[in-house]
């Protein structure tokens, strides 16, 4: 970019600048005439000023010849009604997830099934019964519309004869994400008590969030026990004392400990937890109902397996493994929850209609043998066969003379924070353009609509289609190629990101 000294001296720039028509000679052009009959005054005078002042600046940045800009003059009227319309786009938007990264936080985690859909617009669209007993006439609380699909959802799977018996003794409250679920527990059951935590699950996930700081927040003592690699019962039970408010074990999320290790299984921590009359509150996190072991997936622990076990707390999340909106569940023994109910912060953590739409929509597809329904089932399980199929077809679609297209074998990631060692076979759409850098390429992808979210990897753009419906196949064809042409007609260096 040129500095502000050689902009007002150099008489090239000057001759530049002195070929922008004034705002007053655009608004009587008959082009502005037609944007002026479908949209405010206002709207096109300010639409109109970003464009001159984008044109300015990429004048002085020194883009155009005399002969480019006269050609973008003759078309200013396009860019005024584009920019117009990407005022009136909504920053939160669709987006298709070609990453290859299954519970993707950036782009918002699990996808919603089309059943929890259906319920939020139900939903939406009127009054609930959010708070309200149909059936004494009077106010309820809202945790029911979860509470009791939850429990029989987790009681049918751990193979209870009767549904009730497991159920009764546990209850269950639902809050906006698993950070304010652990948060609530720990300040709610041991705020001024010891909270004893392995060394080796003090994790930092997204966000700088710390379990040592949550801890501290909620105004719990931290009890370390163990080293980062080995931690054994016998460290948990010296622990302990008088001052011991909860036994706290931590699902270690996003990353794993291999080699010298050790730490105790969570049933014998249950079992030390009910001979010393502590509670065992287990930050299972993920919201997994299934073992994902037929994936080849070992060793991630389920929500189920928390259940069986009789865990006197469990936490998770709505938005990873389970497959429904971002919320955080917790579960267990009803005094606990009663307690964690009766905190005045419990009001400022609970969601809203719509997330008990999505969220019981979600649990009754479970309930109803209909797990392959929910997204996250579907792209878990999708055979890599079928995604190299995809691939290929895609690829020999693509006509763009710039954009080179072919499949390759690539593997996705679940994400999210969970099973952080787990790989899944799986195929891409690798793409090279003839002019740009990768990096251009994957940007050029983002502004077209919907967004073409990739990744870069050796130099070339990678789509991987485990993480893309189907359906949208054709739409990914038809991007690509408006997305080279968008590319290859504008200056490289309005996407050449050196």
């Amino acid at each position: 970019m040129k500095s502000s000294e050689n902009t007002t001296s150099d008489p090239e720039l000057r001759s530049l600048y002195s070929s922008l028509p004034s705002l007053n000679d655009l608004l009587l052009n008959a082009d502005f005439a037609t944007i002026l009959q479908v949209e405010s005054h206002s709207t096109v005078v300010r639409s109109t000023r970003a464009v001159l002042l984008r044109v300015k600046q990429e004048i002085a940045e020194g883009r155009y010849t005399h002969a480019s800009l006269k050609n973008f003059l003759a078309e200013l009227h396009l860019a005024v009604a584009d920019e117009i319309n990407q005022r009136k786009r909504y920053s939160l938007r669709r987006v298709i997830n070609a990453t290859g990264v299954i519970l993707h936080t950036n782009l918002g985690r699990a996808p919603l099934s089309a059943s929890a859909i259906e319920h939020i617009v139900e939903i939406a669209a009127g009054y609930s019964n959010l708070e309200f007993d149909l059936e004494t006439g009077e106010r309820n609380r809202r945790d029911v519309h979860a509470k009791e699909l939850l429990l029989r959802l987790l009681s049918i799977r751990a193979g209870t004869i009767d549904e009730n018996s497991a159920a009764a003794p546990r209850a269950a409250v639902v809050v906006n994400n698993c950070a304010a679920a652990t948060f609530l527990a720990l300040n709610s059951l041991a705020e001024g008590t010891d909270v004893i935590v392995s060394r080796g699950e003090l994790v930092e996930i997204g966000g700088g969030f710390r379990i040592p700081e949550i801890l501290a927040k909620s105004g719990a003592h931290l009890r370390e026990v163990g080293t980062t690699n080995r931690t054994r019962l016998a460290d948990y039970e010296a622990a302990i004392s008088a001052e011991t408010g909860l036994i706290l074990r931590v699902h270690q999320s996003n990353f794993s400990i291999e080699g010298f290790t050790e730490r105790p299984a969570l049933q014998d921590l249950v079992a030390l937890g009910k001979r010393r009359n502590i509670p065992v509150f287990n930050d299972q996190g993920t919201g997994l109902i299934s073992s994902l072991e037929g994936l080849g997936v070992q060793a991630e622990p389920t929500l189920l397996d928390s259940f069986r076990l009789g865990v006197d707390l469990i936490a998770a999340s709505g938005d990873k493994l389970l497959g429904g909106p971002q919320c955080g569940l917790l579960l267990g023994r009803i005094d606990l929850i009663d307690r964690i109910r009766k905190n005045p912060l419990m009001r400022t953590f609970r969601v809203d209609k719509l997330t008990y739409a999505a969220l019981e929509a979600t649990l009754m597809d479970y309930v109803s043998e209909k797990a392959d329904s929910i997204p996250i089932f579907t792209m878990l399980h999708a055979s890599p066969l079928e995604i190299l199929r995809r691939c290929e077809w895609v690829a020999s679609q693509v006509r763009s003379g710039d954009l080179f297209a072919e499949a390759v074998p690539v593997l996705s990631l679940i994400g999210g924070g969970t099973a952080p060692a787990a790989r899944l076979q799986s195929s891409a759409v690798s793409l090279r353009h003839a002019t740009l850098q990768p990096q251009a390429l994957l940007r050029a992808l983002r502004q077209v609509e919907p967004a073409v979210i990739g990744r870069v990897c050796d130099d070339t753009v990678l789509l991987d289609l485990r993480t893309v419906e189907p359906e949208f196949d054709a739409t990914l064809v038809s991007l690509l190629e408006k997305a080279a042409r968008v590319a290859s007609v504008s200056n490289p260096l309005s996407f050449d990101q050196k």
